[in-house]
């Protein structure tokens, strides 16, 4: 198949099965202001989370890589009422362009949003003592996963599940000797939870309007 048949099954989906408001349509074309490539999750990607999170009850979510908010929105609305999700983002001018975007859409009210290097950010939430997470989604600086899984982990109750975007980078996280940081982060971390016994992961390949990637889901043993 070719990426023009991966697309075209992706804009069939999004006809008939698709959702998104005005509010999400403006969050998925943050990339254009900062002319960056279309880096944030597809339509089907984001309702996927949703769905996930409202099949896991979900009334903590913590997002590490916020962008321009499309992942975020669709999270947010998956919360019950009281629910809350907390979202990192390093970039300033991301984080303020996700904030008119949560706005928008009306869940700026449950997001609480922390603006600079998660790694700095994330031992501060343990610091605080506040309530597990039930979901985590780990979209950010790819060198860094493992340590956002650590993290992750750390702050997450027994049963929760982490979702993590971007492992398998167009196929070359199966290339052992590929020097990239990214696949040499995802490689650490898929080693790191092959030998986590708390965890219970597997990770699919995916192809689509954004090409050929994947995910892995992790579940908390209890």
């Amino acid at each position: 198949m070719t990426q023009n048949q991966w697309s075209s099954v992706d804009d069939y989906f999004d006809s008939v099965l698709g959702n998104e408001d005005p509010a999400l349509a403006a969050a998925a074309q943050a990339h254009v202001a900062f002319d960056l490539p279309d880096i944030g999750v597809s339509r089907p990607q984001g309702k996927l989370l949703h769905l996930l999170a409202r099949i896991q009850g979900a009334e903590r979510i913590l997002e590490i890589g916020t962008f321009g908010g499309y992942s975020t929105i669709w999270l947010a609305r998956a919360l019950p009422p009281g629910g809350r999700l907390v979202t990192i983002e390093w970039e300033r001018t991301f984080a303020e362009a996700a904030a008119g975007h949560l706005e928008q859409a009306g869940v700026a009210g449950v997001v609480d949003q922390h603006v600079g290097r998660a790694l700095d950010i994330l031992p501060t939430l343990a610091e605080a003592g506040g309530p597990p997470f039930d979901l985590v989604f780990i979209d950010a600086n790819k060198p860094d996963t493992p340590e956002y899984f650590t993290w992750a982990l750390e702050l997450s109750r027994p049963g929760g599940v982490i979702v993590v975007d971007n492992v398998v980078l167009g196929g070359a996280v199966g290339e052992a000797g590929n020097p990239d940081g990214g696949v040499r982060g995802m490689r650490r971390f898929h080693e790191m939870l092959a030998a986590e016994p708390r965890v219970s992961a597997t990770s699919i390949q995916t192809v689509g309007g954004k090409g050929y990637d994947g995910f892995t889901l992790a579940l908390i043993l209890p």
